[in-house]
């Protein structure tokens, strides 16, 4: 119980449990009330999203125990009120979900930071995580790692079919009206009866025999090392970027001039014409508005995350 405790730290004055209700799902922050002043309270024609006299339920050793014996499914809230972290993790959900997790494992291990990959609760997806020796700002730490996972392939601001998904903790910063994202925690025993929310060999997705052996040994990495990451990354992208002259690109010496101001110009006549039709058919532009929800934790669903 110690090695659990002490990597899968998150906030410890709340936590969240899963619910089902016929075909529906999800997460909900655990609460301690009166249940008979809340029945007068709904009887009254209140609800329970605007009941006041609850208060959140602290995360405790008993309540991580429920989660390891089946009862209950807990999920934690990485980002702190400080808006650092212990850990991060990568999430991959869609069908090549192994491959690209895979990619970015091996990203990590050419630069000595040691990473996990556990299979989700569904079996569907996987998390990778990457353990800190101390709480590290958010902001650095999703910069590091954003930028590890393209240089990986696994993630692209044009690849509309990649399988990551997000990151944990999702957000910078803490807007003031939440409690950021929260993930599920592994060693679930109903899903990890079937072989999932556990830690799997990268080689072989089988888990490993002795997962609380596991545990006992994995790695973290220190904060001075993320620094030196984070340095790194910052100056390359702050490197001034050499752009054509301000006037109309053109095509010379069988060289194809782009220009680099508020928007990107191409001129036309240096590409072929398959060239033209992919390009219009193809290229993918971020959309802000998906970007700046994610950020902000609020709900994506609806909200394309490139548009041509």
């Amino acid at each position: 119980m110690n090695d659990f405790l002490s990597l899968f730290r998150g906030r410890k004055d709340v936590f969240a449990v899963r619910w089902e209700k016929a075909s529906k799902s999800g997460y909900m922050p655990s609460y301690q009330y009166d249940p008979y002043h809340y029945r007068s309270h709904k009887m009254n024609g209140g609800t329970f999203a605007n009941y006041p006299h609850k208060t959140y339920l602290p995360l405790t050793d008993y309540e991580i125990q429920k989660h390891l014996n089946g009862i209950q499914q807990i999920g934690v809230y990485p980002l702190l009120q400080d808006n650092t972290s212990w850990f991060l993790v990568a999430d991959f959900d869609k069908q090549n979900w192994k491959e690209e997790a895979v990619a970015f494992l091996n990203s990590c291990k050419e630069r000595s930071i040691p990473a996990y990959l556990e299979r989700s609760r569904s079996g569907n997806g996987g998390h990778v995580w990457i353990f800190f020796d101390k709480p590290y700002p958010a902001i650095r730490s999703r910069k590091v790692f954003i930028s590890i996972l393209e240089q990986s392939g696994a993630f692209s601001m044009f690849d509309k079919s990649s399988s990551f998904d997000r990151l944990f903790p999702n957000q910078d910063f803490l807007s003031g009206k939440g409690l950021g994202n929260l993930i599920a925690l592994p060693f679930f025993k109903l899903a990890m009866e079937n072989g999932n929310s556990c830690f799997v060999n990268p080689e072989t997705f089988e888990p490993y025999s002795d997962q609380w052996q596991f545990l006992n040994e994995i790695k973290r990495i220190s904060i001075e090392v993320l620094d030196k990451f984070f340095q790194e990354i910052s100056t390359t992208q702050n490197r001034p970027i050499n752009v054509a002259s301000c006037g109309s690109p053109k095509s010379q010496n069988g060289k194809l001039s782009i220009t680099l101001q508020q928007n990107i110009r191409i001129q036309r006549d240096g590409l072929s014409t398959p060239l033209i039709n992919f390009l219009k058919e193809e290229l993918n532009f971020a959309n802000s508005e998906f970007i700046i929800k994610k950020k902000m934790g609020k709900k994506t669903f609806g909200t394309e995350r490139f548009f041509k």
